[in-house]
């Protein structure tokens, strides 16, 4: 007897499929992948600047030409995403920015740097427009400020592997052949060299000299023919330093001991006979052997390897003895001698590019532009989607950008300002904040590798909660406030805590701070891609690529802005004013915009926002 309570086979409804869950996850990686790319560069540009010869200002350039075409190009990406799909053009980015990164690690020069950093942001641009758009058409409106939030968060891991494994991976992939004897252009500033040498082996009468002092007293003493070049060298230079300071007080800072060195000329000879009797000292298991210039030694800055080194020094090899002679001599000479770690810098970078090729594949093979081009994606799939899921639209031939809406919205306006002055602030963390820590507090690359990953860590947790919090907001507030308060409050929340960085933090203290500001600008994060989506209709992919264009261009101006700003002096309290500033600006930018009038309408005539 059959049960009369079994309904029927034909109205029992099949289970949505779950494509949608693979492509956001997809995105996610792709979003990871382009942040690790993005910023490993940010750690090892001190190693770059050393083994290409770079300036400041150069490096400065080199960190901003990324930002500039990876901001002009985003409207254009936007419009490539809309006209050919997201699956095609998705899979072509992640190729083009992972062979530039690869190339990078090739480079010999400046110029053929430049074209490479500008390469490689033309090919990122299109990657978060591209992900909006695929947000767009497949995940329903009221969970889009989560997949958002979820995409972008892939971004902040990719951040935070960026910082975290490049220092790991900077010394894992020294060559083993690597040589650890100097060589005469291994001696950067041989004459700031020298008159260090020579203050160290003068301090040593002059009651308790500090740490390094005692180090470069020690070097000093190991040295034989070279003595008469450090006392020639050191001369010259403090009679630069009288002749362009006869009228001040007698305070040097960093930009005139430049212009001073560069001012005595170093013969060939010179730095020869500096770099063999340097190299003697390489060789000498007895230099460390006094336990009491031991015991100094570990108050220098130095890196983890030298310290287990250290405590081992009676049992070493003859390599061994060599790589931790190497490291204290850059840590009691950081202005003379290249960086030993800067070996590996351009392997790390082919390393970080092979990724791309297996995610190319991926996006391929489990992504399409539309829902009902999948052929794993059910109709219960497609019904609980819903909007551009329901049918196939012939986008191809009438894709454009919605310039004139663009220019006409007062909100989209506010959003770009907002996501400017949010990038001035923001920029500083992933750029510079490796080298205010090398600079100010002098942390050696494994702590420094950890504290400066810490911050965007904690912002995982401000993009997670930002993406629910627009949501539920937007619930609780109606559209209008859910997204514009968590936008406008977390920029003033960032900029309270650059506010704390000018009492003179703790490198500790610095990377709470530096935290909050992650978590801070994370939080308005989801909101504003929300904002995107909620307004850009069925270009949204145009849309958000012009708020994109314009935050990047305030990334593109921040890196030389703010080594301007910090000058020769390196006062980095100029550079925390600076960013608080942005923050303010980008919270009351926030605060006006409205994401109830549509940008992008099938309306012509609907009410615009002005």
């Amino acid at each position: 007897m059959s049960d009369l309570t079994q309904p029927p086979a034909s109205s029992i409804k099949p289970r949505a499929t779950r494509v949608r869950h693979r492509v956001v996850a997809v995105a996610t990686l792709m979003s990871m992948l382009l942040y690790l790319d993005r910023f490993c560069i940010s750690f090892v540009e001190i190693y770059v600047q050393e083994d290409l010869g770079l300036t400041n200002t150069q490096v400065g350039w080199m960190l901003s030409a990324f930002f500039w075409t990876y901001a002009l190009a985003q409207v254009p990406t936007g419009w490539m995403t809309d006209h050919f799909g997201s699956r095609l053009m998705l899979t072509l980015y992640v190729l083009f920015w992972s062979l530039f990164t690869g190339w990078t690690g090739a480079v010999a020069a400046f110029i053929p740097l430049m074209a490479l950093r500008f390469g490689f942001g033309l090919a990122q641009a299109g990657a978060y427009p591209t992900a909006s758009s695929m947000v767009s058409r497949w995940v329903p409106l009221e969970r889009r400020g989560t997949a958002s939030a979820v995409i972008a968060f892939g971004g902040r891991v990719g951040g935070v592997l960026a910082m975290l494994a490049s220092g790991y991976l900077l010394i894992a992939l020294i060559p083993a052949d690597t040589p650890t004897a100097l060589q005469p252009a291994d001696l950067m500033q041989p004459v700031l060299m020298c008159d260090d040498l020579a203050a160290g082996q003068a301090s040593k009468e002059s009651g308790k000299p500090r740490p390094e002092m005692v180090v470069r007293a020690a070097i000093f003493a190991q040295l034989d023919e070279a003595r008469p070049v450090v006392a020639q060298l050191a001369g010259a230079y403090r009679q630069a330093i009288l002749d362009q300071n006869e009228d001040s007080s007698g305070k040097i800072n960093a930009a005139q001991r430049k212009l001073a060195a560069d001012s005595v000329a170093v013969t060939p000879e010179q730095r020869q006979q500096l770099a063999t009797d340097l190299n003697r000292l390489l060789k000498d298991a007895s230099f460390l052997a006094d336990a009491t210039l031991a015991s100094v030694v570990t108050e220098l800055p130095l890196e983890k390897e030298a310290r287990r080194l250290l405590k081992s020094r009676a049992k070493l090899t003859a390599q061994e003895t060599e790589r931790l002679n190497r490291l204290v001599l850059e840590a009691a000479l950081p202005d003379g001698v290249r960086k030993f770690y800067g070996a590996g810098w351009r392997r790390l970078m082919l390393f970080y590019a092979v990724w791309g090729l297996p995610l190319a594949a991926l996006i391929w093979f489990l992504c399409r532009t539309n829902p009902v081009e999948h052929p794993r994606v059910n109709d219960a799939e497609l019904d609980l989607i819903g909007g551009f899921a329901g049918k196939l639209e012939a986008t191809a031939h009438r894709a454009k950008v919605p310039l004139p809406e663009l220019l006409a919205s007062r909100s989209m306006w506010l959003s770009c300002l907002t996501q400017w002055f949010t990038n001035i602030g923001w920029v500083f963390l992933m750029t510079w904040a490796p080298r205010y820590f090398a600079s100010v507090h002098e942390l050696p690359t494994e702590t420094r590798t950890l504290y400066v990953a810490i911050p965007p860590f904690v912002g995982w947790l401000g993009m997670l909660l930002g993406g629910s919090m627009t949501d539920t907001m937007a619930r609780k507030f109606g559209l209008r406030w859910g997204r514009a308060l968590p936008i406008g409050l977390s920029r003033f929340l960032a900029m309270a805590a650059y506010l704390g960085c000018l009492l003179n933090p703790s490198p500790l203290m610095a990377v709470c701070l530096f935290s909050i500001v992650a978590f801070s600008t994370d939080l308005g994060t989801a909101p504003i891609w929300a904002f995107t989506q909620d307004v850009g209709g069925k270009q949204v992919g145009s849309v958000l690529g012009w708020g994109n264009m314009w935050g990047n261009l305030g990334a593109a101006v921040t890196p030389p802005l703010l080594i301007w700003i910090v000058g020769p002096a390196e006062n980095w309290n100029y550079a925390f004013m600076t960013c608080a500033g942005a923050f303010f600006l980008a919270g009351c930018c926030g605060l006006g915009i409205n994401a109830t009038i549509p940008i992008v309408t099938d309306e012509p005539k609907k009410k615009q926002d002005r």
